[in-house]
């Protein structure tokens, strides 16, 4: 007896440090300053809000993803946040996530919502494959938007499901095209995303879907023609 609940520890100590092995620490470093973009970020935000959806969009993405192993995950220790005044909306680099503050000064509307939505596009870039960099970036930033979408971070401003000129346009009207894609074979986005893992090829809509991706895309837009 006495040897079996040692066994039995000794199998929760082992699970207990797998766990550990694959959490993931998260940082925010609020650069901001006084501007007004900092003070609404502090206000309406804040840092312990931003730790809580950084957390919860990864665990949103791996389920996206069908990532239920962590061997099916990019090996990232540590995501990191920066507030800062800069151009643009938000970029990611090396795991780390860059929002303008002063993008978020200037939003009108609710800007917990958006910065929410911000956050899962960007989360998403850093445990997403990209193919060894041979993944088109149009997709790259589709595929972001996807799960923002599927999150339910849908934005007022984003193109209506069919419009756009390219498939592979990017950002919103890709994310609605996948979408769709993924509506004709449920979970193609996360079976797309493994198979990106290593590199990139078109022939991966005609492996999943039957069709090449120019087809799926003239049948897209005949589905909302009218």
């Amino acid at each position: 007896m006495a040897n079996t609940l040692f066994s039995f520890s000794l199998l929760i100590l082992s699970l207990s440090a797998m766990q550990v092995t694959h959490a993931v620490d998260y940082a925010v470093n609020d650069n901001s300053g006084n501007t007004g973009g900092g003070v609404r970020f502090r206000n309406e935000i804040g840092e312990a809000s931003s730790l809580q959806t950084m957390s919860s969009a990864t665990n949103f993405i791996w389920n996206i993803f069908q990532q239920n192993n962590p061997s099916d995950r990019k090996d990232v220790a540590k995501v990191t946040l920066f507030i800062e005044d800069s151009d643009g909306v938000a970029f990611t680099s090396n795991d780390e996530i860059h929002v303008n503050a002063n993008y978020l000064g200037n939003y009108t509307g609710d800007v917990r919502r958006e910065f929410d939505g911000v956050l899962y596009h960007e989360m998403t870039h850093v445990w997403q494959w990209n193919g060894n960099g041979q993944t088109p970036g149009g997709l790259i930033e589709g595929v972001a938007d996807f799960v923002r979408l599927k999150a339910n971070y849908i934005p007022s401003h984003w193109v209506q499901p069919g419009q756009g000129d390219r498939w592979d346009q990017g950002y919103d009207v890709t994310a609605r095209f996948l979408d769709y894609c993924d509506g004709l074979r449920n979970g193609f986005v996360a079976e797309l995303n493994k198979k990106m893992r290593s590199g990139y090829n078109a022939g991966y809509f005609v492996e999943l879907l039957g069709k090449t991706v120019d087809q799926l895309w003239t049948d897209y837009k005949a589905k909302y023609a009218n």
